[in-house]
This record gives structure tokens, C-alpha cells and sequence, in this order.
């Protein structure tokens, strides 16, 4: 059974930093592109980034280009993003979700079923 396990979400103040990390288990993890997706209040599951399975090809939404970073250890199972000077806007539920997906510019959202599997979300609040 595929399992992902988000944690590392919090409070923040504005200009902060996080890190997010998603543990994966019952597939073989570096076989696959995986994903980072957030949702915020009242809208829609916005893509954040994506990482092949090697972790060298890496995709991000416009919106946090230059402030976060995607990564992952498949020694460890482990996917990770590491998000800087984060902002009010940056608020959400983040998930990670098992595949790849890209586009330019912002405000690019996906459905449930673009992956083939979800964690639970961990809950990110940028304020003062």
C-alpha cells in the first residue's frame, strides 16, 4: 500500500523559513517523479513543484521560483521542500503527490486524479 506522510508544516512569521518533508513507503520511490501541491483557504489544489526520480529535472510554479526548493533522498525515502522568505500568500494545506507535473507561470491548479497518490497535508501559516 503507497503511503505519504507529510510533516514540518507551522506558524511562520512573514520572511520565514519552513521546511516540508513527505516519507514515502510501499513503492519504490526513486522510480518516480513526485510532486508538492497546496490548497489555501477556498481554493483550488495549486502545483507548487515537481522532481523527477533522480532529482536532477526539478519544475516550479512561478510563484515561489527562487524562494523554494525541491529535493528528495531516496536513501531515505524522503521527499522534501524547503521553502524561504515565505509569504502571507504561501498559506495552505501542502501536499505531496506521487508523479510529475509542469507548466509556466502561476496559478497552475490540478485535479485529484493528475496523481496517482495523495499524503494527508500539513498545514502552513504565514503571519504576524
Amino acid at each position: 500500500e503507497v503511503q505519504l506522510v507529510e510533516s514540518g508544516g507551522g506558524l511562520v512569521q512573514p520572511g520565514g523559513s519552513l521546511r516540508l518533508s513527505c516519507a514515502a513507503s510501499g513503492f519504490t520511490f526513486s522510480f518516480y517523479a513526485m510532486t508538492w501541491v497546496r490548497q489555501a483557504p477556498d481554493k483550488g489544489l495549486e502545483w507548487v513543484s515537481s522532481v523527477n526520480g533522480g532529482g536532477g529535472i526539478t519544475r516550479y510554479a512561478d510563484s515561489v521560483k527562487g524562494r523554494f526548493t525541491i529535493s528528495r533522498d531516496n536513501a531515505k525515502n524522503t521527499l522534501y521542500l524547503q521553502m524561504n522568505n515565505l509569504k502571507s500568500e504561501d498559506t495552505a494545506v501542502y501536499y505531496c503527490a506521487k508523479g510529475f507535473y509542469s507548466c509556466s507561470g502561476s496559478g497552475c491548479y490540478v485535479r485529484k486524479d493528475d496523481f496517482s497518490s495523495w499524503g494527508q497535508g500539513t498545514q502552513v501559516t504565514v503571519s504576524s
